[in-house]
């Protein structure tokens, strides 16, 4: 108990920032307009860590790689807490490689969570036009490949249970390459 509530609470503290800087990444990538409630709010939750290391991280093309680094230094620092919690300290050198097969497993994650919207968005008819926009532009890119595929079922676009489902089985190899990065670090 004394590990899984700081555990729990920093996997929500730092899903949600970190994966709101992920967003910030996702979103300037493919040129979102941030003029929205979900950008000004990805902005607000993401500029005290992303803005002071855009100093040092320069974007590189449409990616801005401050994003990123700020998202994999919150998992890092994540993971650095609970392993001080659970006295592992001596396991310095697979830190970064944790964190960072940690903030894949975030990114994942995020990307499903994206997936899931967008579909019981197609099923809403009277969805918020602007909010159905916005989430079509950050969900096509990952099922317009799988449409080739893909035909449509009765009328019913299969191609986002089918990005699901690879998601998740990327989940399941990150879990397993987590795994043995432990084992490594023993």
């Amino acid at each position: 108990m004394l590990y899984q509530i700081p555990s729990f609470l920093l996997d929500v503290i730092v899903g949600l920032l970190g994966g709101a800087c992920l967003l910030r990444l996702y979103m300037q990538y493919h040129r979102v307009p941030f003029g929205n409630p979900l950008g000004r709010f990805v902005f607000a939750v993401t500029d005290w860590i992303v803005l002071p290391l855009r100093r040092i991280v320069p974007s590189v093309k449409r990616w801005d790689l401050a994003s990123g680094v700020a998202a994999w230094l919150l998992v890092l620092a994540k993971f650095l807490l609970l392993w001080m919690l659970m006295g592992a300290l001596g396991r310095w050198a697979i830190l970064p490689l944790v964190s960072f097969i940690g903030l894949l497993q975030l990114a994942v994650s995020g990307l499903t969570a994206l997936l899931v919207v967008y579909a019981v968005l197609s099923w809403v008819p009277n969805a918020s036009s602007m909010l159905h926009d916005l989430i079509a532009r950050l969900a096509e890119p990952l099922v317009r490949p799988l449409r080739r595929f893909i035909p449509l079922v009765g009328g019913v676009d299969l191609s986002p249970l089918a990005a699901i489902v690879l998601l998740q089985v990327g989940a399941i190899i990150l879990g397993n390459v987590m795994a043995s990065v432990f084992t490594l670090g023993r």
